[in-house]
């Protein structure tokens, strides 16, 4: 397997940037990203299929964007909820680095990037949005998710877009059987599946 994936450390290939345009939070934007990150050519299908699905954010609190890439999604966060502080969170820092570029070239003042471990234990997330990287494998992904779904605050929820291909509903059980979350299918559009989560009633 390359050492140079999305969710690689410290990618190997250039950092050669490039300015895309996208619409977030209903505005035409251009961004940067680069190679080394997920979908650096455009705004992926299935962040698309999320970003038209998920109700607003929470308008104050922490918000999550987990495996953040080039920012589409902590960006819209930040747009939608400005009161907000937002996490993008994510393994690869040259991801991090582009959020923070972008985030700049926007005028967007309350996002912190940050890798997992960087992330102060005591917070919890009033809302958490992620097109996780289904491709680090099942252990990987399950560990990850299992982390940070542990950390919505009570009335908190995550939303998740997954490939059904990639199996969307596996996922959805796990959350169910083994996290113990109320999960829903929110939404199935152009071979994806968007689902949300929150805690158990019993446990809120």
């Amino acid at each position: 397997m390359s050492s140079d994936h999305y969710f690689s450390t410290s990618p190997r290939s250039r950092f050669d940037t490039r300015t895309i345009r996208a619409v977030l939070a209903g505005r035409e934007v251009d961004l940067v990203t680069a190679p080394g990150v997920f979908s650096p050519e455009h705004l992926d299908q299935g962040t698309r299929v999320l970003l038209d699905t998920v109700p607003a954010p929470s308008a104050s609190g922490h918000l999550l964007d987990l495996g953040a890439g080039w920012g589409p999604v902590a960006l819209t966060l930040a747009m939608r909820a400005p009161d907000a502080t937002v996490w993008a969170v994510d393994v690869n820092e040259r991801a991090l680095d582009l959020v923070r570029r972008n985030a700049a070239r926007l005028g967007i003042t309350n996002i912190n990037t940050a890798l997992p471990d960087d992330v102060p234990a005591q917070i919890e997330f009033a809302t958490i949005w992620s097109n996780p990287p289904i491709r680090v494998g099942k252990q990987e992904l399950h560990a990850m998710l299992e982390r940070w779904l542990s950390r919505l605050t009570g009335d908190g929820e995550a939303w998740l877009v997954v490939a059904k291909h990639l199996g969307a509903e596996s996922l959805q059980r796990w959350l169910g059987d083994v996290l113990g979350l109320e999960v829903a299918r929110a939404a199935t559009s152009k071979g994806f599946r968007v689902l949300s989560a929150r805690r158990a009633a019993s446990t809120r």
